[in-house]
């Protein structure tokens, strides 16, 4: 049960009410960002909603109990703080989001309606839609250990002790050649074989990507240059000259662990748990130890 603001209840009871939504959005970087669906910027706590953003948004589905409360929010890609290159290099992935409901003329006059975080997010030419998850939505991921064969810890984490800093895990390369927006040919790689970099992270140092990571699909090596395919588009142009770091990758088997790392001791999966083979088996007849037919 919401308690609303006297004043606020006044201007709903009135039945001419001078309401509109704001939203207060807070990237992971910290930076705080507010918007209207107002035809004037709207100011309160600090923070400024601004109408420029073209900003709407859908009915909220809310509910009892657990169940994952959302709405989705569609805006223009005008505002100087929200545009195709942040949204496609992942700034807004998970940020906070505060829906309040707002009397426009005493913003003193507000009620929260909805807190959340921001899930899928789409692209258009000039225009975006988000998905807004509702608070509930972080008891859905997965807590604990999961008992599989693979390992559960990421290369060169705590879990995993790998130390990816030294020159065998990981090279400097440049672009030499663009195929796509996520392949490409480098150079500087000449030392490693096929394969070591599948899975692995990759860094741009230099060009319109420089500071923005990508994780690497598929690492090849043909006519003595390495051959890269990212999992996803950069957000920015590929061009050549372009300079890379990248760290290799794991399968988190436990093959992979022992022998290209040889890190076999801190392999974090259950390699030789039974299958379904072994659950689904059954005694054959043959013989025992004393040559007895069973």
């Amino acid at each position: 049960m919401k308690i609303l603001p006297s004043g606020l209840r006044q201007s709903l009871d009135s039945g001419a009410t001078t309401l509109c939504r704001c939203w207060k959005l807070i990237r992971a970087d910290g930076v705080v960002m507010g918007f209207t669906d107002h035809d004037e910027d709207i100011t309160f706590d600090g923070v400024t909603y601004r109408a420029a953003s073209g900003f709407t948004a859908s009915s909220i589905n809310q509910s009892l109990g657990l169940n994952v409360d959302g709405l989705e929010v569609h805006g223009a890609l005008i505002d100087e703080g929200l545009n195709e290159d942040d949204l496609a290099a992942g700034l807004f992935d998970n940020a906070r989001i505060t829906l309040w409901l707002v009397d426009w003329r005493r913003p003193e006059d507000r009620v929260i309606l909805f807190a959340g975080s921001i899930g899928e997010v789409s692209r258009g030419e000039n225009q975006f839609s988000a998905e807004i998850r509702g608070l509930s939505h972080a008891l859905n991921q997965p807590r604990g250990r999961l008992f599989q064969r693979g390992c559960d810890a990421d290369l060169g984490d705590g879990r995993c002790g790998v130390d990816l800093s030294t020159s065998q895990y990981n090279g400097q390369g440049s672009v030499v050649h663009v195929n796509d927006a996520r392949s490409f040919r480098a150079s500087g790689l000449d030392g490693f074989a096929p394969e070591w970099f599948s899975r692995g992270r990759l860094e741009w140092i230099s060009g319109a990507n420089a500071g923005a990571v990508m994780e690497v699909k598929m690492h090849d090596v043909v006519a003595g240059e390495a051959v890269i395919e990212l999992w996803e588009p950069m957000a920015k142009d590929i061009l050549p000259g372009d300079v890379f770091r990248v760290s290799a990758g794991c399968d988190k088997t436990w093959k992979t662990c022992k022998e290209r790392f040889g890190n076999g001791v801190n392999f974090r999966g259950f390699p030789f748990m039974p299958g379904n083979d072994w659950v689904a088996s059954y005694p054959n007849k043959g013989e025992g130890n004393d040559g007895s037919k069973l």
